[in-house]
């Protein structure tokens, strides 16, 4: 049917080019586009992968005795009401939202009234009334489906799919010698050794999904977006149903070209050297061991020759 509800999201370890992902896919007409990170995990998420990441990153539970309004309480998404609540401290606050917290709210409510209390019906209440709070969203009139982003989503890959078996992952997997540069540029980052290994399983499982989902699982690497933006994107836009847009060879909020991705991410210059110039920030002994722990999942994704033991990182074949 024409108002049917369409999801794709975006899955990335940390580093690893999500947020260029989601900036480069911002513009496309045919897609309403969350405007930051849309991290849907609430607090009820507990499962054998609570100690691996943040639960604002995960697939959000909600209590079967909850209502509509403690539901939209319920989702972390930091980001956006960083912005909504406190606009000043806001990493994003040079970019003009319009969005009146109290609209969006009444509106996840009202969509709810009277559906079946399902995860699915939840989720799809948080992006569509953010669109119809939205007052200054540059439209198309072509719209299609929604996009959102969240780190490490693959984790809950199942539960997407169970939720949205019409709808999309994207996966995006970067080299782990750039991705831990720049992942250790945060105040409060990762060891080498757990941000490898979390690396390793977020690849493990993308694989593992993009053959169980081959039709709605889609793996892109970050060295192929920058390297090659219009193949690497026509080939994505293939696959999510989506005609080509020039739109997709930039990165974007909101529809206006972004000249760097920061502060949407880490990564600035979304381009080859850039990456390179990232990995080489390293010490041959953290690559040496980088290299070690993650060698079985390099192999599989064309990293293996990335880093064979010089002081300087290759490009990806």
């Amino acid at each position: 049917m024409a108002d049917e509800f369409k999801l794709i999201m975006i899955s990335a370890m940390y580093e690893n080019g999500g947020n260029t992902t989601h900036r480069m896919l911002d513009g496309h007409p045919e897609l309403f586009a969350y405007p930051y990170e849309s991290q849907l995990g609430t607090s009820l998420v507990s499962d054998y992968l609570s100690s691996y990441v943040p639960f604002k990153y995960r697939w959000p539970e909600f209590s079967m005795s909850g209502n509509a309004a403690s539901d939209y309480e319920a989702f972390f998404d930091e980001e956006m009401k960083v912005m909504l609540r406190t606009p000043d401290r806001s990493k994003f606050r040079h970019a003009e939202l319009n969005i009146k917290e109290a609209d969006r709210k009444q509106k996840f409510i009202n969509f709810l009234n009277g559906k079946p209390r399902t995860r699915a019906n939840i989720v799809e209440a948080f992006f569509r009334s953010t669109f119809d709070a939205w007052t200054n969203c540059k439209r198309s009139g072509k719209e299609k489906a929604y996009l959102g982003y969240s780190p490490v989503m693959c984790l809950d890959s199942e539960k997407i799919m169970a939720d949205f078996p019409n709808g999309h992952i994207i996966h995006v997997v970067r080299n782990p010698y750039s991705g831990f540069a720049d992942t250790s540029k945060r105040p409060f980052p990762l060891s080498l050794e757990r941000y490898t290994w979390t690396w390793n399983y977020c690849q493990m499982l993308a694989l593992t999904y993009a053959e169980r989902f081959p039709k709605n699982f889609h793996i892109v690497r970050f060295e192929d977006l920058v390297a090659d933006p219009k193949a690497t994107m026509t080939k994505l836009c293939g696959q999510l149903g989506l005609s080509w847009s020039e739109t997709c060879l930039y990165p974007s909020w909101n529809g206006t070209e972004l000249k760097e991705v920061y502060p949407w991410g880490t990564i600035r210059i979304p381009t080859p050297e850039a990456n390179l110039a990232t990995s080489n920030l390293l010490t041959d002994a953290q690559k040496a061991e980088i290299k070690s722990l993650s060698i079985v999942l390099q192999r599989q994704l064309g990293y293996e020759n990335f880093w064979t033991g010089s002081s300087t990182v290759k490009r990806a074949a």
